[in-house]
């Protein structure tokens, strides 16, 4: 009843508060964060750059619990949600990718390099893009097709730790994690306009996921009613 009651309150708890905390990112990462010595302005873009890369790995973590949780309650329910939040996990790896890109561009000279950090990163696009195409043209019916596809995101999901790990496995143009145990790489105010964009990135994925669940759960209504129309339709006739 608790956890029901305060997912009543999404509507009016987070697209405010992503609003305001959006409004207050932009504000810390173009005025009060320092310009990085080396890199200059371009460094800016981190604050873009990792948050929308964790909250792709948000998305596609809800993507996988609420996959598991069909497997085993057989509720569409479930499904739907693990379909509006895959899309959420594809726009954001989308948009890590072409931030990265971005920043790679006046730093390493290309705009990609196959470096295994970013390699791994479009082997998640490329997965879950494959994971909602299958949704949309598969023949097969709908038990079947969402059994088949929460077992997909199950295992696609477990390219995330492989992606979180790339940097320490193989040799790498990326940086390493700026958030080291005991030795952050970042100075006090870059580190803490990163955390503070992180927090803000990962209200707007769970706003968005919200967002595309219910659309998902509406959806489902819909063929659910024009499934029962048409079955009342050639009875009568």
């Amino acid at each position: 009843m608790i956890l029901k009651n305060i997912y009543g309150l999404r509507w009016k708890i987070l697209p405010p508060a992503a609003g305001i905390a959006m409004i207050g990112m932009a504000a810390l990462a173009l005025v009060t964060a320092p310009t990085e010595l080396i890199e200059g302005d371009v460094q800016r873009l981190l604050y873009v750059h990792l948050p929308s890369a964790l909250a792709s790995y948000f998305a596609f973590s809800v993507t996988a619990v609420c996959s598991v949780l069909f497997l085993l309650k057989r509720d569409f329910k479930w499904d739907s949600a693990a379909q509006g939040a895959a899309l959420v996990g594809l726009i954001f790896t989308l948009l890590t990718l072409v931030t990265g890109s971005l920043w790679g561009k006046p730093i390493w000279g290309v705009y990609w390099q196959w470096d295994p950090r970013i390699t791994t990163t479009l082997v998640l696009f490329l997965i879950f893009s494959a994971y909602l195409i299958a949704r949309k043209s598969t023949s097969l019916d709908g038990d079947k097709l969402a059994r088949f596809c929460s077992i997909y995101a199950i295992i696609g999901f477990l390219d995330i730790p492989l992606i979180h790990m790339s940097v320490r496995w193989w040799r790498t143009l990326h940086p390493q994690p700026i958030i080291a145990k005991f030795n952050p790489a970042l100075p006090d105010e870059m580190l803490l306009v990163t955390l503070f964009s992180v927090l803000a990135v990962i209200l707007v994925a769970a706003w968005f996921i919200t967002l595309g669940i219910e659309t998902e759960l509406l959806s489902q209504r819909l063929l659910k009613l024009k499934a029962i129309t048409k079955a009342n339709i050639s009875e009568k006739s």
